[in-house]
C-alpha cells in the first residue's frame, strides 16, 4: 500500500495514548530520557537472514499467464542471482465490491485462507514453497492486517471487526483507499482471527514469514502479542512496511523510505554525500544495533504511482542500485528490475513485465553473491559499520565496511561529470579486488581514482 499521512481516529487516539504514556513516565523523574536504540530490545533474527537479500514477487504481472506455475520456472534463474528471500505480494482473492479498476488491488483481500484463482491453487503456492526451500531460498507472503475488502467473509459473518462511522457504516482508512474498509483493533476476538489466519499459511503451507502492509497503522500492541504466537509453529521472518524504530522490537527489518528519499533528492540536484554521511550517523543513533532496514530504489508502490527508476534518477539510477548492494541494510529488488524495468506496471490491470536481458542482472548477481561472501556486509549487527572514507571531492561518496577479514571500500561520483578521487586516509592502505571488473587494486595515500560521471567504483578484500 502507499505510504499516507492519514490515519483512523481509532488508531490516532491510540497513538495519541501511547506518546502520553511515554511523556509521563519521562517526567516521572529529572534524569529519564527517552528510550534510546539500546533500551529496544531487538527481536532475535533467524540465522538465515544475516547474509540475505531480497526480491519482490508481482504475480500477476510477472508473467504472461500469471500463475504460480508459471514463476516457478524463474526460481532456479533466481537462486542462482543471490535471491535469498522471495516476498509474494498478496495472493489472496481480490474484492469485487467498489473494485478499482478491471483486477482491482492486491491489498483489496476478500479472503486470508485463500489464493486469487488467477494465480492457481494452495496447492499451487505450497509447491512453489517446497521448490524455493530445496533451493536453499525462504518465502514470506504480503500480508494485509490494517484493512480488508468490502466483501470480504467477514463482513458478514463478523461485522463487529470493522470500523464503523456514527451511522454504523463502514469506512475506509484513509479517503483514497475507496475500495477497502478499516478493521477495528479494539475488538480482540478479531486479534484472534487474523493471526488464525496468519497461521493457516505457516502450518499449510509452511511459509517463513511476512511482509506487514501499513503495519504502522496497526496498533504496535497486536504485533508484540502476535509473534511469539506464530513463532510457536516455527521462528519466522517479518519485515514492516513501516520506518519506526520501536517496531525493531517485533520486527526483523523496517523500510529504508529515508535513504530512498536521499536518492530521489541527490538525482534532482538537492542532496549530495554529505547528506548521505549525515543521514547513515543519525540511523545509527536512532535504531537498534542489530536493526535490518530494507534498502531499495524501487518497489510495487514506487514504480506505479512515481514512476521507474529511469523517470526518477535518470543517469544516477544504476549509481543507487549499487549503493543499496554495500550499504548497511538489505537489498530489495522489485521483479523486472534485473531486466531494466523500464515502464510503470499498471496496479489495477494486467501488464506483464517485459523480460530482456540486461546488465543490472549481472549487477544484482555480483552485489548480492559479494554479500554472502563477504561478512562486512552482512545484516544487521553481524556485518560492518558504515565508515567514512575522507576524500579531496564533494561530489563523491565514500565508505568502508569491514569485518574481521572481510573488508568492502565504495566510491561513487554524485555527479554529471568525471571525478578524481585522492585518497587521504592511510588506514585505506592494501591490495583489493574491483568486484566488476575483477582486477587488482592498490591502495595508499598516492592514490588515484577517477570515476565517471554518476560512476562507481566497489572494492573488496
Amino acid at each position: 500500500m502507499r505510504k499516507s499521512l492519514y490515519i483512523h481516529k481509532s488508531k490516532l487516539l491510540f497513538i495519541i495514548f501511547t506518546i502520553l504514556s511515554v511523556s509521563i513516565m519521562a517526567k516521572s523523574s529529572a534524569t529519564s530520557k527517552a528510550r534510546t536504540p539500546e533500551e529496544i530490545k531487538s527481536v532475535k533474527h533467524v540465522e538465515w537472514s544475516r547474509a540475505a537479500t531480497i526480491y519482490e514477487v508481482n504475480v500477476r504481472q510477472y508473467t504472461r499467464e500469471g500463475t504460480f506455475k508459471a514463476f516457478a520456472k524463474s526460481l532456479p534463474r533466481l537462486k542462482k542471482m543471490g535471491v535469498d528471500i522471495l516476498w509474494f505480494m498478496p495472493i489472496h482473492p481480490i474484492g469485487e465490491l467498489n473494485r478499482k479498476g478491471t483486477l482491482g488491488s492486491y491489498y483489496s483481500v476478500k479472503d486470508y485462507t485463500a489464493v486469487d484463482p488467477a494465480y492457481g491453487t494452495v496447492n499451487d503456492f505450497k509447491k512453489v514453497v517446497k521448490q524455493a526451500h530445496k533451493l536453499g531460498m525462504h518465502v514470506i507472503i504480503d500480508w494485509v492486517a490494517n484493512h480488508t475488502a468490502w466483501d470480504n467473509v467477514w463482513v458478514k459473518s463478523h461485522p463487529d471487526f470493522y470500523t464503523k462511522d456514527k451511522k454504523g457504516n463502514f469506512v475506509p482508512p484513509v479517503k483514497d483507499w475507496t475500495d477497502v474498509i478499516d478493521l477495528n483493533y479494539d475488538n480482540k476476538e478479531l486479534w484472534n482471527y487474523m493471526r488464525d489466519a496468519m497461521k493457516f499459511w505457516i502450518d499449510k503451507c509452511n511459509i517463513d514469514g511476512f511482509r506487514c502492509d501499513v503495519a504502522a497503522m496497526v496498533p504496535t500492541e497486536f504485533w508484540v502479542w502476535l509473534r511469539p504466537q506464530l513463532e510457536k509453529s516455527k521462528p519466522i521472518f517479518m519485515l514492516a512496511e513501516a520506518s519506526e524504530p520501536e517496531l525493531h522490537q517485533v520486527f526483523d527489518m523496517t523500510y529504508n523510505w529515508q535513504l530512498k528519499d536521499l536518492f530521489v533528492g541527490c538525482a534532482e540536484g538537492k542532496k549530495n554525500p554529505s547528506d548521505f554521511y549525515k543521514y547513515f550517523e543519525k540511523e545509527k543513533k536512532e535504531y537498534p544495533i542489530d536493526s535490518y532496514r530494507m534498502v531499495f530504489t524501487t518497489n510495487h508502490d514506487e514504480n506505479s504511482w512515481n514512476g521507474t527508476d529511469k523517470e526518477r534518477y535518470g543517469d544516477a539510477a544504476e549509481a543507487f542500485a549499487v549503493v543499496t548492494g554495500v550499504v548497511p541494510g538489505m537489498p530489495l529488488v522489485y521483479n523486472g528490475q534485473e531486466a531494466g524495468l523500464n515502464k510503470r506496471l499498471s496496479f489495477f490491470e494486467k501488464d506483464t513485465i517485459n523480460w530482456k536481458p540486461n546488465k543490472m542482472s549481472s549487477i544484482y548477481s555480483k552485489l548480492f553473491h559479494l554479500k554472502k561472501e563477504s561478512k562486512a556486509l552482512w545484516n544487521g549487527a553481524s556485518g560492518g559499520e558504515f565508515q567514512k572514507v575522507p576524500v579531496n571531492n564533494k561530489s563523491i561518496f565514500a565508505f568502508y565496511r569491514e569485518k574481521g577479514k572481510d573488508k568492502v571500500v565504495a566510491f561513487f561520483n554524485f555527479s554529471k561529470v568525471k571525478q578524481e578521487v585522492n585518497l587521504k586516509d592511510a588506514g585505506m592502505q592494501g591490495t583489493f579486488r574491483n568486484l566488476f571488473t575483477n582486477q587488482t587494486v592498490i591502495l595508499n595515500t598516492e592514490s588515484k581514482i577517477t570515476i565517471n560521471p554518476w560512476g562507481y567504483e566497489i572494492l573488496t578484500k
